[in-house]
Formats: C-alpha cells, sequence, structure tokens
C-alpha cells in the first residue's frame, strides 16, 4: 500500500513571526497540529521504521523539524526511536484500542465473523464509515495469499465492497462528499457518476455490495451493511481470490452474517458500555 503523501503548503506571508499561534519557525504555514498528523501519516501501511530522511521526503517537510517534532513525539510515546529510524510507538496503540472499542460493534460481530471465516474460508472484514473511507475495525484471514488491509488501515470507501455497502444508505452530501475525489485504482475502478449512483442503488434495493478487483488487481470481495435500528452502523465483507468470491453461495454467507450482527447490537448496546483499560489494548476474548 503506498503511504499518504502530506504536502504542506508555503506560507504567504514569510515575515510571521515564529511564535504566532499554532504555527512553527520554518516558513511552511503549516499548523503544529497538522504535521504531527502528517509524520504520523507518513507511516501508513509502512511496517518497519522509517529514516528521518524518509519521513522528510514523505511529509514534504525540512529534516530539521522532522528532527524535532518527531524527538517531541518520542517523549510522549507516539512513536519511537531505534538504529534504524523511527516507528509508530506503543501509546497509539493504547490509544487506538480505546477507538476500537468505543462503538461496540467489535465484541458483538467477533463470533460471527469469526464463524463467516471458517465456513467459507476467505479473510473476512468488520469496517466502519469515517468521512468518506472505510476504517477496519477488525480481520480475520482465514487464507494464505497477502492482504493490504489491516486493523485500523483505512481505505477509500468507492472502490471497496464495504464502503458501497455503507455509502448506499448515507444522506446525498455524505456520499457527495466521499465521491468528490475518485482516483481510479485499477482498470475496473467504477469513476463514472451514473454508474456509481446506479451501483449504490442496487446495494440499497439488494443488501449486497461487490468489489472486482476495483481496489486490487486479483482480489474481490462480497459485503452487506450492519443495520440496527434503522440506520447503518458498519459493514462485513468476505475477500479472497476474484476467482473465489463468485460463488451464488457466498452472497447469502455475507447477508446473514451482517444480519446476525446487527440483530446482536440491538440487545447488547443497550446495555452500558464496559470499562476500558487503557494499559491493557487489544481483544477482550481469545481467539
Amino acid at each position: 500500500m503506498a503511504p499518504l503523501q502530506h504536502r504542506v503548503r508555503p506560507s504567504a506571508s514569510r515575515g510571521r513571526a515564529a511564535d504566532a499561534p499554532g504555527q512553527e519557525d520554518d516558513g511552511q504555514g503549516s499548523t503544529v497540529v497538522g504535521r504531527l498528523e502528517a509524520i504520523l501519516a507518513s507511516f501508513d501501511g509502512c511496517d518497519h521504521a522509517l529514516a528521518l530522511s524518509e519521513i522528510s521526503q514523505r511529509v514534504g517537510l525540512p529534516k530539521s523539524t522532522v528532527h524535532r517534532l518527531a524527538n517531541q513525539m518520542c517523549a510522549v510515546g507516539w512513536l519511537e526511536k531505534n538504529s534504524g529510524g523511527y516507528r509508530v510507538g506503543l501509546k497509539l496503540l493504547e490509544l487506538g484500542s480505546v477507538a476500537l472499542q468505543r462503538t461496540g460493534l467489535r465484541e458483538v460481530a467477533f463470533k460471527h465473523i469469526h464463524s463467516l471465516a471458517v465456513r467459507t474460508g476467505l479473510a473476512v472484514h468488520l469496517a466502519i464509515l469515517d468521512r468518506g473511507e472505510v476504517v477496519y475495525l477488525d480481520r480475520i484471514a482465514m487464507t494464505r495469499f497477502a492482504l493490504p488491509t489491516r486493523v485500523g488501515g483505512r481505505q477509500p470507501a468507492y472502490c471497496t465492497a464495504v464502503g458501497k455497502a455503507m455509502l448506499a444508505f448515507e444522506d446525498q452530501a455524505s456520499q457527495a462528499s466521499a465521491l468528490a475525489n475518485v482516483v481510479r485504482r485499477t482498470e475496473f475502478t467504477i469513476t463514472e457518476p451514473r454508474v456509481m449512483h446506479a451501483t449504490l442503488e442496487s446495494v440499497r434495493r439488494t443488501g449486497v455490495a461487490y468489489d472486482r478487483e476495483e481496489a486490487y488487481l486479483g482480489l474481490g470481495c462480497v459485503a452487506a451493511p450492519i443495520r440496527s435500528r434503522g440506520r447503518t452502523v458498519g459493514a462485513v465483507s468476505a475477500t479472497g481470490p476474484v476467482a473465489r468470491t463468485r460463488a451464488n453461495s457466498l452472497v447469502g454467507e455475507v447477508r446473514d452474517t451482517a444480519l446476525a450482527i446487527g440483530s446482536g447490537q440491538l440487545a447488547t448496546l443497550s446495555r452500558p458500555p464496559a470499562p476500558v483499560t487503557c494499559a491493557s489494548p487489544g481483544r477482550p476474548r481469545s481467539r
């Protein structure tokens, strides 16, 4: 998965005081928070340490600025430094665990998505929609093929089955925002607005969405929205080599799993959430 590119726009006024609120002293005109976010985003899809020069190139900031901010982030545990450079710190894992447990959906869905993965022999994803992007809450892989997804990772909604399964039930403004900057990921990515709107209408009618090599060549996906109390709270999908995701039986399996999760959520989320302990992130039950 290619890293996100965060470019900082040059300041319109290089004479601005260095201590202006929210501004750094190298004249780039970007907020401190924006720079911290860009540095963290440079690690997206990266499972190894990044050298200072690599981070600098990815975010478009001077090495001196990156060095100063990265060291500050190390001090609070957001990053860690070793001989190979910088990597994401465990503090973010703790915070991410809190976010994953916030909805309660992951706990309710686990037994259902695990069962679906066992029955189909495919990779099963649980996802929610956030500002036009899919966020993966869980992933259970029963296959040996490599997957470009990870728990906590993001993908554009328009080219994923789980994304389309949720977008179909969003309001027009949310759909327009999610489809405003459609980029062709593969030769099969849907980029024509009329085709996309027809696709979303089909999802609303049938309760199932497809990704036929639209995000990654060779991979297919079948997804269904998780509906609870009249709204869409997430989606579940089965992913594998495109030839293995064309079976008609898979559609029923995925749709039934989404219905089961939605029914379970009605009862579970009506109870007060269990307290979250940040010191022990991870799944509350064993696999």
